[in-house]
Parts: structure tokens; sequence; C-alpha cells
């Protein structure tokens, strides 16, 4: 029986979260497997965005910043569960994205670029100066999620890092899998018919304003969700969560292993992820050698490493 390429990538990705583990010479990479699987999340929603609908976002991080500051805030002024707060994060990043797309989802190009860019920019100064409730750039501590103490109860005793690890690789399978069913629903081929052309898009049919405010919000949804699942397992966020480079970072993940592509966009995560581990011993290097790989991408595998690396060695996409 041949596999679909939306059962490939989540079979793929369940391999990934079982068996590296296996691989790994001490917990500190549980850690670190953990990151990769937030910024998994965060880049599928900008396939979404980007890949799907073809629209560009350069202020995502705002969103992460919601999300972050929703787990550490709701819990303590309104009493929350943190599980609760980050659902409230999602739902205030999805309002946020309906009223903000709405205007500057009219622009293209660099124009609408320049619009999110300023909406990221508004958030990060939001979080930077009211010191009164986010205490600035000092940053603020998260309440425990409570989970593993849950799970301990019932006899499953996994240390903090196995936790986050295997917590985080369940959520992106989760993101992969609705991302992926979405690209073959109705909503995904009007967005699809949209990022090749919007006029003929709308000739036939397709409310093109509509998918686009669509597209923006399930995205700050998935970049919300990633925000809060960083505060929650770090237990202390900073306002760098939605400051520029992180928008940076989620898009520039995303082209790297191939924007149109969910498990090629995870691939440039985990690229992006892992890349500065390996490069601590060229320390006064290491930026420069992340921009020469970035680079060479961009000239040389135009659609992203992993859509090129297939497309090289089997004749075909994921």
């Amino acid at each position: 029986m041949r596999l679909t390429p939306k059962s490939a990538t989540l079979i793929v990705l369940a391999l990934l979260v079982a068996i590296t583990p296996f691989f790994f010479p001490s917990g500190y990479y549980y850690r670190v497997g953990a990151l990769l699987f937030v910024n998994g999340i965060a880049v599928t929603g900008i396939v979404i965005l980007t890949g799907y609908a073809g629209q560009i976002s350069l202020g995502h991080a705002g969103f992460a910043g919601i999300g972050a500051y929703a787990c550490a805030l709701a819990p303590v002024h309104w009493g929350l569960h943190p599980a609760l707060a980050a659902v409230l994060g999602a739902a205030i990043s999805a309002v946020l994205a309906y009223l903000v797309g709405r205007p500057i989802l009219r622009l293209k190009g660099y124009y609408l670029g320049v619009a999110t860019l300023g909406f990221g920019i508004l958030v990060s100064m939001v979080l930077n100066n009211e010191r009164q409730l986010t205490r600035g750039p000092d940053g603020i501590e998260v309440a425990d999620l409570g989970l593993r103490e849950v799970l301990k109860g019932w006899g499953l005793n996994l240390t903090n890092g196995e936790f986050w690890y295997f917590f985080c690789g369940l959520c992106l399978i989760i993101g992969a899998w609705l991302a992926l069913n979405l690209h073959n629903s109705p909503t995904g081929r009007a967005l699809r018919a949209l990022h090749g052309s919007e006029v003929a898009a709308r000739t036939v049919g397709v409310d093109v304003a509509r998918f686009k405010l669509q597209a923006f919000v399930i995205s700050a949804v998935y970049a919300s969700v990633a925000g809060s699942l960083l505060a929650l397992q770090n237990k202390f966020i900073t306002p760098d969560v939605a400051g520029f480079m992180h928008s940076v970072e989620m898009v520039t993940m995303a082209v790297l292993g191939g924007v149109g592509s969910v498990l090629g966009a995870i691939f440039g995560a985990g690229i992006l992820t892992l890349l500065p581990q390996v490069l601590t011993v060229f320390a006064e290097y290491e930026q420069m050698v992340l921009g020469l790989v970035m680079l060479l991408v961009m000239i040389f595998l135009r659609e992203g490493l992993l859509p090129s690396i297939l497309k090289k060695f089997w004749g075909k996409d994921e």
C-alpha cells in the first residue's frame, strides 16, 4: 500500500519523536529537542500563511509574545490554570489577527511585510514598556503546567526535560496533522489558488480577502501556541520572544527548509535550531557560517532544502 504524502509526513514526525531520544548523550538534548518542536509549530503556521496563501508576515513573533505572556499573566491576575491561559492567549491572538489582518491584508508584497513588521514591533514595545504589568525587559516568571505531576501519579515518572520533549512533540504532530488536512480541504485549495494568482482565484469565485484573513488568523494561533509552550517549559519569559529577530527566524526556518512543505519547514526549523549547538566550537564565526548556509540554499536550492533533496533523489516533492 502506497503512503500518501500526509501519512508519510506524520509517520516521519512520529518516528522522529519516538526514536531520537535513544541517541541523546545527555538529558540536555531533551531540552534542545523540545525547542526544535516548538519552532516547528511556529513555522507550520508560516507554511499556512506563506506557503499556502502566499502572504508574508514579519511580525508573527508578536503573536508568540501574546501567547507567552498570557501564560505568565493570566494565572497571576485571573487565577487561570496555565493550560487555560494558553487557550486564552490563542483566542486573543486570533481576535487581534482578525482585527489587524482585515486592513493590512489589502496590501501586497513589501507593503504587507512592513505593515506586519509594525504590528510585531508594537507588541514588543508594549511588553518592554509596561513594566508594572510585564516587568519590562527583566522578564517574568511563568507558572508550572502541572501535567508532569499528574503523569507521575499515573505511574509515568518523567524528568522535566523528557516531559516537555514528548509533550511538545505531540503538539507538533497534532499541528502538522491539522495543517496537512487543511492543505487538501476546500479552504486549502482556495488558499493555494490565490497563491498562484489572486486575479484568477477571484475569477473562479474565491473570496480572496476572506481566505487571506483565515490564513492569517490560523497562522497567528500557531505562533501563539508556540509562544505559550516556550514560556511554560522555560518557566520564564522576556519580551525577546516578541522581538523582530524572532519573526525573522520563523520566516528563515520556513524558507530554508521549504516554505511550501510542512515537513520541509519543520526540517528547516531543525537545522536552524541544531546548527548553533554544533557551531559552538566556532563561536566567533557562528553567525557567518549560518549566513553562508542560508545564502547557498537561497542560490542553489530555491524551493528549500527538503523539497530540493527529494526532487534530486526521488524525482518528486514531499
